[in-house]
């Protein structure tokens, strides 16, 4: 499963590459159909040679070609993105078009500047962007299909129960090293001011909107701290329930043009404006704005928690009494300041007791693992037992905080256990079941597909067999 899911992931990194191989290729051969869309021989080879320095980079080698693993992945893409029309898929094309200016902006920042990027590829920047766009566009269908996919298999207790006594003992997955942590944090005990500050700077910019001054979109591209901010504020059309209670409600009462007032969320403070409405879906922009605060409101909890950490040391207060009196993280200072994943489970809206998690992997901590890298490289020069000094962070939700940590204990790597790691055997289980129903399917959809393979390209080393369809 992680294999199938590391393909779009491979193509985006291969798209960069993509334009100057692109070069007014004018016999530039057909070497595969899937469904309506076609496999070039260029674009076979680019790929190839992205699996080829993957493979160096890793020390990874394989007997298998990387013309035709390169050829079987970009096939798959194809019928993926020709299923997701089908299906009538939904993707974010805001997203699309911000990956797009990203892989752009990064050309121009590699080469200089925008004419030399048009000199070295040949083409002017707009066709440059146009063939980024229906590149992305394409593979974060494929994506979002295979997704779709493998999101509608589901595992019951039992069936990682029998997942763990069908492996080799001998073999069994080994847990890389864990962490349990604690915690005590603090905001910043001025933030009423912080944020009348930032109710101040948006409601000046919305005088500017207003009165013409400025366009929405420039303050959005110039101010805004949110993703969108690259496309002028914009976000995908969406209804109501898409978006957060109060940027709803505010959106709902807008007519189109219109501006509203200072909106209050959980992400930060927002200015929105209603572009136009289609049935239950608006379409609208916003800048978004987040308290921030000056050095000296900063070492204000800096110095509180320094003061606090000297008393636990003293043995005056214990770490887990400091973090229910003191601690402004609602997850955690119940439990002793005991670190969970309950901020990441709230978040998506999927809380469920039976997830929560207390042990913590190197790579939980980053964007994509919900916990804060300063953490971890706080921890990590810890000992068992040992207390950091306070140093800054920031929350999920972007806020500026003050905090220190308190290593637990380190779990060693080892080779895993239904009693101890049956959270990760339950995701091994369920990747596997994904692969085995996401194969299923994908036949399936191959028998369904036209499909044409090259005969010169045709080959035993597919790793579905299913693709060959013609023999000749």
């Amino acid at each position: 499963m992680k294999k199938l899911l590391s393909i779009v992931i491979c193509l985006l990194i291969a798209a960069s590459a993509v334009v100057a191989q692109k070069r007014f290729v004018m016999l530039d051969k057909v070497v595969a159909v899937v469904g309506t869309s076609s496999v070039s021989y260029s674009d076979m080879q680019q790929y190839a040679r992205q699996i080829i320095e993957q493979r160096r980079s890793e020390g990874y080698t394989s007997d298998r070609s990387a013309q035709n693993e390169a050829l079987e992945n970009l096939m798959m893409q194809k019928l993926l993105y020709n299923q997701a029309l089908l299906d009538s898929v939904e993707i974010s094309k805001g997203e699309v078009a911000q990956r797009v200016e990203q892989q752009v902006q990064a050309m121009i920042d590699r080469e200089g500047s925008i004419s030399a990027v048009e000199k070295k590829s040949h083409m002017a920047i707009y066709h440059i962007r146009d063939l980024f766009r229906r590149q992305i566009e394409e593979q974060s269908y494929a994506q979002m299909m295979q997704q779709t996919v493998v999101s509608k298999t589901k595992i019951v207790p039992g069936e990682v129960e029998r997942f763990y006594n069908s492996l080799d003992k001998d073999s069994l997955p080994v847990i890389a090293e864990q962490y349990m942590y604690a915690q005590i944090v603090m905001f910043p005990k001025n933030m009423k001011e912080a944020k009348l500050r930032t109710r101040e700077r948006l409601i000046e910019m919305r005088e500017r909107i207003v009165t013409g001054k400025t366009r929405f979109a420039t303050l959005a591209r110039m101010y805004s701290v949110d993703g969108s901010a690259i496309q002028g504020g914009e976000l995908e059309p969406a209804p109501l329930a898409g978006f957060v209670k109060p940027f709803a409600d505010a959106l709902a009462e807008l007519k189109p043009g219109q501006v509203s007032e200072v909106v209050e969320s959980e992400f930060g403070f927002h200015l929105i404006q209603l572009i136009d409405r289609k049935g239950q879906l608006y379409h609208c922009r916003h800048i978004l704005l987040r308290p921030t605060f000056t050095m000296d409101e900063i070492l204000a909890p800096m110095r509180d928690l320094d003061s606090l950490a000297n008393l636990i040391k003293k043995d005056s207060l214990t770490f887990e009494e400091a973090a229910k009196k003191h601690s402004d993280d609602k997850h955690s200072k119940q439990n002793g300041g005991i670190v969970t994943n309950h901020d990441l489970l709230e978040r998506y809206s999927a809380y469920d007791a039976k997830l929560t998690a207390t042990k913590f992997l190197k790579e939980d901590f980053g964007a994509m693992g919900g916990k804060s890298i300063d953490d971890y490289n706080a921890i990590r020069r810890l000992k068992e037992g040992e207390m950091s000094a306070p140093f800054r962070s920031n929350d999920m939700m972007g806020n500026e905080l003050v905090k220190i940590v308190k290593l637990l204990k380190v779990i060693p790597a080892h080779k895993a256990s239904l009693d101890e790691d049956y959270l990760r055997l339950e995701q091994l289980a369920l990747s596997q079941k994904q692969e085995r129903e996401f194969k299923e399917w994908l036949d399936k959809k191959i028998a369904a597909m036209y499909i044409y393979i090259a005969p010169e390209f045709r080959s035993d080393e597919f790793e579905n067999k299913n693709w060959v369809k013609y023999s000749k």
